[in-house]
């Protein structure tokens, strides 16, 4: 059986004194238990601040309170009580050895996975098909896939579902222009559909054959449904390469595409007007969900059914959940989608949970900012185009190639495969190492720098780790763990925080935080490196002790790293 967190272990510790001296019960969650900042103290508990006026005793006193009734057991230090009612804890060097001990045994590395699993239904990427995936499809796609990695890794079952812009009016137009030009060359999704859309535009003949085409696709014509499903898996092939490329586990068995949810669409808005919610609004079947209304104070329509019987977004995406939550069991529905789509998923979850179809199911739209160039605009070429993806990760790997030629110990082969890690992984780095609500400018020097929280540094900080361990040999696994220098405390200290981290990480869906953490773990390495010599340490029994502690942060960075889905190469 795993061992609490550190913060958790406090947290147990601080409640039940606190029931022992008031009579209060608390739920360790809400004991306020935090890393210290504070040089010398391991965590503060600001507990006895928000229960002094429940209790109606100075917070110094409630403090006095619970520090009187605890019982550490060795765990740490009697707590100072600063300030206005602060108590700062400090770990017991034994119980820190004990500890890291424990953890560099477990092959989770102290993580404990879920008591109760929650079945995800996790939207990502969502390219669109005939058009080649860009620069604005990295962070739903390089977020969502660490997300999905660390609800699996903590042990909830995820069910992607990479939700295809595949149904609809441009298809028309595409298969039209398909049929003028069956032998053309469509290896160029951008091209292609750029062509399709001229035509459409300067052609009238051929827009009314394109809206003609529509009918025959949404009517099932086989003919129609054979070109479509070409177009389909041309591009297809297109998104898989970009996902080896980037690493990302979505698959083809993930596709579940706009027109997958198009034979529900029609049950969707029977089920809203049995239930009473639709009202017909210039012609068209919409729901008003209570409390969104435009600056003007109007109510603002959900449209589930066009005017023309069409149907757009807002019914598939209504689709989706009830398709998820009822025929998939789903407890959760996460859309990791761009920030400006917030009222529309607000509404949609609205009008889902009016139609009971959330009912003990949590929704929540995972929103994130844009990608700006050096100008602080959307980042786009210097023609004012989007950028296409492909190009982007060749750049990548071509400047990380430059940085790793530097080290000519490594053959040609193994530079190709470094370079194509470090060029990749900086990319996804950049991204995810963000607060993801936030813009966040994309700087070619500054995501493949060597230093600052860089994936290039934590790659390199691993790599230096790798380097000491081989020439160390086989280390003494049952070596005990000794703290004598303070730079081994902090390395212990930071070691036994990622499953915090993980914590952190996942239960805001922000794998910024885990980023902050490893980048933290390496600063704090490289102090114990330069403090703490590993190979020719005092003896033998600390230099054991010191080789525990760099394999135990090589792993911390090489499982965190690959939680974000970059790889951790072991030479650089």
């Amino acid at each position: 059986m795993r061992k609490p967190e550190v913060s958790e272990e406090l947290a147990r510790r601080v409640v039940a004194a606190l029931r022992r001296a008031f009579d209060v019960d608390l739920d360790p969650s809400a004991a306020l238990i935090a890393v210290s900042t504070r040089d010398g103290v391991d965590y503060q508990c600001n507990l006895a601040m928000s229960l002094g006026k429940r209790l109606g005793k100075p917070p110094r006193e409630v403090a006095a309170g619970i520090v009187e009734n605890l019982e550490l057991d060795g765990v740490a230090d009697k707590p100072e009580i600063a300030g206005p009612g602060f108590l700062n804890f400090v770990l017991r060097r034994e119980w820190l050895e004990q500890r890291v001990a424990e953890q560099a045994k477990d092959d989770r590395l102290g993580v404990a996975e879920v008591e109760q699993p929650r079945r995800i239904a996790l939207d990502y990427s969502s390219p669109n098909v005939a058009k080649e995936m860009h620069v604005g499809h990295v962070r739903s796609t390089v977020i969502g896939d660490a997300i999905s990695r660390l609800m699996r890794f903590v042990g909830h079952e995820v069910l992607p579902h990479n939700h295809l812009g595949d149904w609809g009016t441009p298809f028309g137009m595409l298969i039209e222009h398909h049929l003028d030009e069956p032998s053309g060359d469509r290896s160029d999704l951008n091209a292609f559909y750029q062509a399709a859309r001229r035509k459409f535009d300067a052609d009238e003949a051929f827009a009314t054959r394109s809206r003609e085409r529509v009918v025959k696709l949404q009517g099932g014509d086989p003919e129609t449904l054979a070109f479509w499903q070409e177009l389909v898996d041309e591009s297809t092939r297109h998104f898989n390469a970009a996902y080896r490329q980037l690493g990302i586990t979505l698959t083809d068995d993930d596709i579940y595409g706009e027109s997958f949810y198009n034979p529900y669409l029609g049950e969707v808005v029977d089920e809203l007007e049995a239930d009473g919610l639709t009202e017909i609004s210039d012609g068209a079947v919409c729901v008003f969900p209570e409390g969104f209304t435009n600056r003007e104070g109007d109510r603002l329509p959900l449209i589930v059914r066009k005017r023309d019987g069409g149907y757009g977004y807002a019914a598939t995406d209504l689709a989706t959940i009830r398709y998820w939550t009822a025929e998939r069991g789903a407890t959760d529905m996460l859309y990791v989608v761009g920030a400006p789509q917030a009222q529309h998923f607000a509404m949609i979850f609205a009008v889902a949970r009016a139609a009971g179809w959330l009912e003990g199911v949590h929704a929540e739209h995972i929103g994130f900012g844009s990608i700006l160039g050096a100008d602080g605009k959307v980042m786009r070429t210097r023609a004012g185009e989007t950028i296409k993806l492909s190009s982007l990760l060749d750049e990548a790997v071509a400047q990380a190639a430059e940085i790793v030629a530097e080290r000519s110990e490594l053959s040609e082969e193994e530079q190709r495969e470094v370079a194509r890690a470090v060029g990749i992984g900086a990319v996804k780095y950049a991204d995810l190492s963000s607060d993801r609500e936030r813009d966040y400018v994309f700087d070619w020097d500054r995501m493949l720098a060597k230093d600052g929280n860089t994936s290039v540094y934590l790659q390199y900080a691993h790599a230096r780790i790798e380097s000491i361990l081989a020439k160390a040999g086989e280390p003494a696994e049952d070596a005990p763990v000794q703290l004598q220098e303070p730079a081994e405390r902090a390395l212990a200290l930071t070691l036994l925080r990622f499953s915090e981290a993980i914590s952190a990480a996942t239960s805001a869906y922000a794998p910024h935080k885990l980023c902050t953490y490893l980048y933290d773990t390496a600063v704090t390495f490289s102090r114990f490196y330069e403090q703490c010599p590993v190979l020719t340490a005092e003896t033998p029994e600390l230099r054991a002790s010191r080789v525990q502690l760099a394999t135990l942060t090589s792993r911390t960075l090489v499982q965190g790293l690959g939680l974000l889905g970059i790889e951790a190469p072991r030479r650089l």
